[in-house]
Order: structure tokens, then C-alpha cells, then sequence
């Protein structure tokens, strides 16, 4: 079971902070960080204000030597297939071939609002058509050039350069879409992420997605099954009430809906994922500042897990 850091900047990060989560997260042996792609805050004021995802991790590239770094999801409303490619490309050379692109369509209306940026109707056709440049961009060999003709996007000889430090950036797809969603990531995902759901949904959209892998020729094999879980762990139940907290949860509902507890009841939440395919866990810390939370889960869960 691999075990990575998940953070939501938007909450209220600078730079600094997060560069400290990271260097953390690779101090105690977690196998990559990774942070959300939004601008507006949800709930609370959001201070000192939001940061940039892709900025943040070409900073964390020249930072950090071995954690994996990515995006849990980058928004496809937010940025031109053709710009996206060639930022992600530069970020994984920056970190030597260690970054990886989770990608969505965007759903967060006001954050949109906020900042001037268009907030299609048709979204997911938007993010079929962005898949299909970013990963025609970066497999068109040195010297071709790259075109497209879609019905939002068009792209004319394009000489699809900078070519990321790896052979395959990796990309994470995920949702809970019944159809569409399953049929996407059998075609260009890597990873398939269900994020903060339940072991019975998660269980439910593993199953399409390998029956969508199979039914378009590939090895369901092929894909790591993850989840997203809110984290909340504690030596004692004093300790998981502290820190619920101070995050504005309750204890019992992140027990039902997240990795909640002692060490012993999270690792065995854990198994319960594993059980039913899970094979990587991103734990969503909200506390950015409570760095004795990751050395806990490093040394009481992943020790136990690794």
C-alpha cells in the first residue's frame, strides 16, 4: 500500500507552509505529495489567499529529491491544453522525472466567478478533448509535429515541445461518473482515483473501470485503484478529538467517512480499502501546521503498512 500526502492550499497556505508539509512528507518516508487545484477557499476566510498548483510544485521540484509530486485534480477549465502540457512537461524535468497529472473538468462554479475564469456547460467533452493534446503532445516523437481538430479546441503543427524528463508522466483520473468517467480513464488513465468515498462506492467504480479497461482491449491491471480519504489519527481519543477539532469535524463522522482513530483502527480502515483493490491512499491533512500528525501516521501506520 503506498501512502502520500494530500493538501487543500486553497484553505489558507502560503508557499513556505507547503514546502514544509513537503520536505515532511519526504523526511518520513511518504511516497509523494500532492496538493488540489483550486482558488477560492470552502468554509473559513481562506487567508493569506490561494496559491498556484503548478507554481507551487515547480517550486517543490528544485526543493525536494524523491517524492513523487502531483495534482489531485488539476482543473481543465483552468488552463489550454497546449499550456498545460508544456507547464507539466517543465515540472517534471525541473524534479527529474517525479511529477504526475491528476486532471478533471472543474466543478467549482464561484471559484470561476472569482477570478474571471469561463465556466463552460460542457465540461467533460472539454476534458476528453484535453486529455487527448496533453498526451498527443507529449507522445509525438522529436522532429513530427502535432495537430488536432476539435470541436473546443484546434491545434496546427504544433512542434510539441518541451518533452517531460519521463517516457510516460503518469495521469490520475477520477470521479464517480457511471459511464463516461470509467470509459475516460480505461483510454488515458494510469491511476484511477475515487475520491472521499465510501468502501462500497469505491468498490462499485473500481468494477466499472476494470470492466471499461477490459472492454476497450486493456488489462484493468494496468491502472492503480487509489482513494482520497480525509485524515484524522490520534494516539489516544483524546488526541483524534483535539484534532477534529481543530479542523471543525466530528470525530464520529470522519470514523465513517475518512481514516479516523487510533493508528490501529486507521491501518485496519486501511485493510478494509485493500480488501476491496485499493492499492495507494492519499491522506488529506487539513492542519497544515500540525507536522506531529505526519510523523505519527509515518511511524504508526505507514511502518505498519509498508
Amino acid at each position: 500500500m503506498d501512502l502520500r500526502i494530500f493538501t487543500e492550499p486553497q484553505q489558507g497556505a502560503t508557499y513556505d507552509t507547503l514546502l514544509t508539509v513537503a520536505k515532511a512528507t519526504e523526511d518520513l518516508g511518504f511516497d509523494a505529495f500532492f496538493r488540489s487545484d483550486h482558488y477560492l477557499h470552502m468554509g473559513g476566510d481562506g487567508l493569506p489567499g490561494p496559491t498556484d498548483a503548478w507554481i507551487t510544485l515547480a517550486g517543490l521540484a528544485r526543493e525536494t529529491k524523491r517524492i513523487r509530486l502531483g495534482t489531485l485534480m488539476t482543473a481543465a477549465t483552468f488552463r489550454l491544453p497546449g499550456v498545460l502540457a508544456i507547464e507539466v512537461a517543465q515540472v517534471d524535468q525541473m524534479s527529474g522525472g517525479r511529477v504526475e497529472l491528476g486532471i478533471g473538468a472543474g466543478w467549482f462554479e464561484e471559484e470561476h466567478k472569482a477570478y474571471g475564469i469561463p465556466f463552460p456547460k460542457d465540461k467533460f467533452s472539454r476534458l476528453e478533448e484535453q486529455l487527448a493534446i496533453v498526451t498527443g503532445l507529449w507522445e509525438t516523437k522529436p522532429g513530427d509535429t502535432f495537430s488536432y481538430e476539435g470541436r473546443h479546441y484546434q491545434l496546427e503543427n504544433s512542434p510539441a515541445r518541451p518533452k517531460p524528463a519521463q517516457s510516460r508522466v503518469p495521469v490520475l483520473i477520477g470521479g464517480f461518473g457511471a459511464s463516461r468517467t470509467p470509459k475516460l480513464a480505461a483510454r488515458y488513465a494510469d491511476e484511477f482515483n475515487v475520491p472521499f468515498g465510501s468502501i462500497e462506492d469505491s468498490e462499485r467504480q473500481f468494477g466499472r473501470v476494470r470492466a471499461a479497461a477490459g472492454e476497450a482491449g486493456r488489462n484493468p491491471e494496468d491502472l492503480v485503484y487509489s482513494n482520497a480519504l480525509v485524515a484524522c489519527v490520534g494516539a489516544n481519543d483524546a488526541e483524534v478529538a483535539r484534532r477534529a477539532a481543530a479542523i471543525g469535524r466530528e470525530v464520529d463522522e470522519l470514523k465513517k467517512n475518512g481514516l479516523a482513530g487510533t493508528p490501529a483502527e486507521v491501518v485496519d480502515r486501511i485493510g478494509q480499502f485493500a480488501a476491496i483493490g485499493s492499492q495507494r491512499i492519499y491522506f488529506q491533512i487539513l492542519d497544515l501546521d500540525d507536522l506531529d500528525h505526519l510523523e505519527l501516521i509515518s511511524s504508526q501506520v505507514r511502518s505498519q503498512l509498508s
